[in-house]
């Protein structure tokens, strides 16, 4: 097998990522067709997406844990049979719980399964321009909105929020399925003997559990919980703050397209940044920009200076996101990497749920969202403090890996 076939494993993962994501984060497009069709509220509507968020960060862990014992592929098909069966059940649905437990439980627990198992998969390829390769298969889920979410929107309006949440449903399967099928785990050479000073060197965690308890991984999870913590807020609350400064609903929407475009330049600027200098120093500079970015929402008031803030932002935090799994395998054997990463997923999913839910007591409580930017900044900046944190990486970590080192790509 060619050692440059991560690059197709790359390309897939994109694939899988983006038609996955986007199939769970459409719900919003469906929001006010089915509260028309069905009576249903729209609050219990959305909570099928806070029902989601919930299982799939709890998922995520236990979909890790499976696909170090028995790979990615076999994961990302199971998962896909539970999305294609969430979509389905909930496009027939009559019931609102019915569709809280289709979207919420099913969809949601097969969107923890795409991110651990895909980029444990591709560490494994890469010895060189790892960095790069995690941002490029993270560019998928930055791409969804901006493809599946239109194109559910063109077939709501043709065909009626049912029909088309059951053609995403078809389409995902008929798209990811195949695309699975071209994951497999990265060859192996025989392990080397171990030196003297690599002996002297600390041994990677053997085993998933062992990981979880180790200082790499508790500083690696604080940080990427803080993260999330810091800019879910900002991002909830975003198009609200913009309406209340005088932007039309349409034009404030539009910030998000703005930051997700800029997401993807920041995932191939940073990572191939972090392949240059360091993944340990663009995360921690990546942390400051996106603490300052946040900060500077208490003087904007202008659609130009939105738009202009939510291109940093995105680059800040699109760019650094990706690069927390690639820290985590300068520290943990390949053998584990899928229950580091699922655990990092739980962690981090917590921390998105905090952000919009403390924005909303905050501007209730004091009538402002200058407090909730305050506060976001803070964490950021403690983010960023934490991860000075991270030890240096040091050579030959792997050294206890059996079998020995992955192929290079």
């Amino acid at each position: 097998m060619s050692k440059h076939y991560g690059w197709v494993v790359v390309a897939a993962g994109a694939l899988i990522t983006c038609v996955a994501m986007g199939a769970m984060f459409a719900l919003p497009v469906y929001l006010q067709p089915m509260a028309e069709d069905t009576g249903w509220s729209r609050a219990g509507i959305s909570a099928a997406m806070t029902v989601g968020f919930i299982v799939m960060g709890v998922s995520g862990f236990g979909w890790g844990t499976l696909s170090d014992r028995i790979g990615a592929r076999p994961v990302v098909l199971m998962a896909t049979v539970l999305l294609g069966a969430g979509l389905l059940l909930g496009s027939q649905a009559s019931d609102l719980l019915v569709f809280q437990f289709a979207y919420g439980g099913l969809v949601g627990a097969a969107g923890g399964a795409y991110f651990a198992p895909i980029i444990s998969t591709t560490l494994g390829w890469f010895d060189k321009n790892r960095s790069l390769a995690v941002s490029l298969v993270s560019i998928g889920g930055g791409i969804a909105p901006m493809v599946i979410t239109p194109f559910a929107s063109y077939l709501i309006e043709a065909t009626g929020w049912r029909s088309a949440m059951l053609s995403i449903a078809i389409g995902a399967l008929i798209v990811i399925v195949p695309a699975a099928l071209l994951i497999r785990r990265a060859p192996t050479l025989t392990e080397p003997a171990p030196t003297p000073s690599a002996a002297a060197q600390p041994k990677q965690a053997s085993t998933g559990w062992s990981a979880l308890r180790t200082p790499q991984f508790v500083v690696l999870a604080s940080v990427f919980f803080l993260c999330c913590a810091a800019h879910s807020g900002p991002i909830f609350h975003t198009v609200s703050y913009a309406m209340i400064c005088g932007a039309s609903a349409l034009a404030a929407a539009s910030i998000y397209s703005v930051e997700g475009l800029a997401g993807l330049f920041g995932r191939l600027i940073f990572g191939v940044l972090a392949d240059r200098l360091g993944v340990r120093k663009v995360i921690v500079g990546g942390l400051v920009l996106q603490a300052v970015g946040i900060y500077t929402y208490i003087y904007v008031s202008e659609l130009p200076q939105f738009y202009a803030l939510a291109a940093v932002l995105g680059l800040a935090y699109g760019g650094v996101m990706p690069l927390y799994s690639v820290l985590a395998r300068d520290y943990f054997s390949p053998r584990v990497m899928g229950t580091v990463l699922g655990g990092m997923v739980m962690t981090s999913s917590i921390g998105m749920a905090f952000g919009p839910v403390g924005g909303g007591w905050l501007y209730d409580t004091f009538g402002t969202y200058h407090w909730l930017y305050i506060a976001s900044a803070a964490i950021g900046i403690a983010a960023a403090a934490l991860a000075l944190a991270f030890p240096a990486k040091k050579k030959d970590v792997d050294q206890d890996q059996v079998p020995g080192q992955p192929v290079a790509a």
